[in-house]
């Protein structure tokens, strides 16, 4: 697998309280982050330059902005786990588009060096607090059915004010090929009541797929946190139940 653009479908689907569903078409790049300063260096208007259209910038992910992302990836990996990443690591996620970056959530897909996927890692960034944390899913419960990895890691943080935070998590993972699946669903007293899955095509990084994408999706990022507030919006008029982020109800008097 080398580095490529997957584009397709996330869905997002809640049954309780309240109906509602949605479903947005996206792009995101997918990564190995040991060689990212050489993947776009031939391609027009993409790369790591300030000035380019299309760029990664190492502030916008995980760890110490002055350590390599793989550098901090792997030290992660080890800490949570105590496994040594040996392999390839490639990232799943919106770069900054015209100035502007935002991911509710990046992907880590961690390899050893068999080629074999040992270590997925999401990266989870909520809305509108924009606090940022990370989940290392490394013993999976496999899907037969699905032939997916599954994880059921606990809740760690605040993600939405229309999501309470007293839910069982339960995602599935394919491992990345032609196509890529995540199913990321919430559950509560074993009733699952959200869903959110996403569905993505593999397409081959070339002049034509980079133009292609960026004209096709001008402004990814700004679409993505739009979205998030238009639907949030859709909620509020629909009476979802609101929940305020824990932290600030324990300074309330």
């Amino acid at each position: 697998m080398t580095s490529c653009i997957f584009e397709g479908r996330v869905t997002h689907m809640r049954n309780k309280p309240i109906f509602h569903s949605f479903t947005y078409n996206i792009f995101m790049m997918y990564l190995n982050i040991d060689e990212i300063d050489g993947i776009f260096k031939k391609y027009l208007l993409w790369g790591t330059q300030k000035f380019s259209f299309a760029r990664f910038r190492r502030n916008d992910h995980f760890g110490n902005k002055k350590i390599p992302l793989n550098k901090s990836i792997r030290k992660l990996v080890f800490e949570e786990t105590g496994k040594k990443i040996d392999g390839n690591i490639y990232l799943l996620t919106n770069l900054s588009y015209f100035g502007y970056c935002f991911n509710p959530v990046s992907f880590y897909y961690c390899y050893d060096n068999n080629a074999e996927l040992k270590v997925i890692i999401a990266e989870v960034t909520n809305t509108p607090w924009g606090e940022t944390c990370c989940y290392v899913l490394t013993d999976n419960l496999t899907d037969f059915e699905s032939n997916m990895k599954r994880f059921q890691p606990q809740k760690k943080m605040h993600v939405s004010p229309f999501m309470p935070m007293d839910v069982d998590y339960d995602w599935l993972f394919s491992d990345p090929c032609d196509s890529l699946k995540v199913m990321m669903g919430n559950s509560k007293d074993k009733e699952k009541f959200f869903n959110v899955s996403m569905s993505l095509n593999r397409k081959k990084i070339t002049s034509y797929s980079l133009a292609r994408v960026l004209i096709k999706y001008p402004f990814m990022t700004f679409k993505v946190i739009f979205g998030i507030h238009f639907q949030a919006l859709k909620l509020w008029i629909k009476r979802c139940p609101f929940y305020i982020h824990p932290a600030k109800r324990k300074i309330e008097p």
